[in-house]
């Protein structure tokens, strides 16, 4: 338990009337990657062998260690789940990705038909995954739900990464301000409401360093690539003239794209890295849980960065045999980032919506039925 203020005096027409004290708790991760690997390479294992069958158990394991190695005031989280919920939505998605291949092999046409169809069908299956996710979720006994609709996922999920796209970033902050705002205002714990309301202004101040990271380097990188289409175009009026050879022109090819396109493309990751780390803490530091109980993020957004490619580099060097250890990395990382701002006792207070919400229990798996996949 972290620090806990006086009791503050909060003056009104009444006089000083005494509040509760707030209370930081944090978010602690207590997982190994050795305790880990075990878990996982059994999982890979088994997937394989069952040729992608496991994979519903695989997740169910995976997640049941994670959240109860995730910890709150000492008490950890827990994964309700069952392997065959999450096998059944997975052979929906599957059904319906074959019949699509099969369409597009067959009747080229119906398939271009059916692409809008897929697009608009997206947010039902992020709705449904969020909704079954937060259902079988829980805390002290307490279950976690999610009432977001299909409006709000397609404005959040389609028309937000529309708007991202087709203004080169500049407006992903409104964006992610969707996107956060559906995944936080629809979330509940035992029947109390969680909200969300960050600010459009803090959104763009974490748009601006990434924004200019981004354009710097394509600059940087613009000017080379520049200088190797020069040399590229002059190679090709030799060729035609039959005073050059076609395998360096192929090989000036190779470069100019390991000059530009490859650069262009991690430069986007690093930035949408840097994007990342810096709007979950603005929304997360916008949440209230019952109108009285604050979510904290205080993600370092270099340290983000690097945690995050060198667990790249890590598992791809090592042939994907360290993703255990990246994975316990990473969760650690965020939930020493996290923290709960509780007034008064946290105890009491879980107390009371122990009492109303022990109706939203168990019944939620069966109303739920499956996992869509999403």
């Amino acid at each position: 338990m972290a620090d806990t203020g006086p009791w503050a005096m909060r003056a009104d027409a009444g006089g000083d009337i005494p509040v509760s004290p707030r209370t930081v708790e944090p978010f602690t991760f207590t997982g190994t990657a050795r305790e880990y690997f075990g878990i996982w390479i059994v999982n890979v294992l088994l997937t394989v062998l069952t040729l992608g069958i496991y994979s519903a158990w695989a997740k169910v394991r995976r997640q049941r260690y994670f959240y109860g190695n995730t910890h709150l005031a000492g008490s950890s989280f827990e994964y309700h789940a069952r392997p065959l919920q999450i096998l059944f939505g997975r052979i929906i998605v599957l059904l319906v990705l074959l019949a699509y291949n099969f369409a597009a092999n067959i009747y080229p046409i119906a398939a271009l038909a059916l692409t809008p169809l897929f697009i608009l069908a997206t947010p039902f299956f992020i709705m449904r995954g969020l909704r079954f996710n937060a259902r079988v979720t829980s805390y002290r006994n307490v279950r976690f739900d999610f009432s977001g609709g299909y409006l709000g996922a397609l404005k959040a999920y389609v028309l937000g990464g529309l708007i991202t796209w087709l203004t080169l970033g500049i407006l992903a902050p409104i964006a992610s301000r969707w996107m956060w705002r559906y995944l936080l205002n629809n979330l509940s714990y035992g029947g109390r409401p969680v909200t969300s309301q960050p600010a459009l202004r803090a959104m763009y101040g974490q748009w601006l360093l990434p924004a200019v990271v981004f354009l710097g380097g394509l600059v940087i990188f613009g000017i080379s690539a520049l200088a190797v289409g020069s040399a590229l175009f002059a190679a090709y009026r030799d060729l035609l003239s039959g005073t050059e050879d076609a395998d360096l022109i192929l090989a000036a090819i190779l470069q100019l794209l390991a000059t530009s396109a490859l650069p262009a493309i991690l430069l986007l990751a690093l930035a949408t890295l840097i994007y990342r780390a810096g709007t979950r803490n603005v929304a997360f530091n916008a949440t209230v849980i019952d109108a009285r109980h604050h979510l904290r993020s205080t993600i370092r957004r270099g340290r983000f960065v690097w945690i995050n490619v060198t667990n790249l580099i890590a598992t791809v060097l090592t042939l994907g045999l360290a993703r255990p250890w990246a994975a316990v990395r990473l969760a650690k990382f965020l939930a020493a980032a996290t923290a709960l701002e509780v007034e008064g006792s946290l105890d009491d207070y879980l107390g009371t919506v122990k009492d109303s919400g022990a109706a939203v229990g168990a019944e939620y798996i069966d109303v739920e039925g499956f996992d869509i996949g999403f």
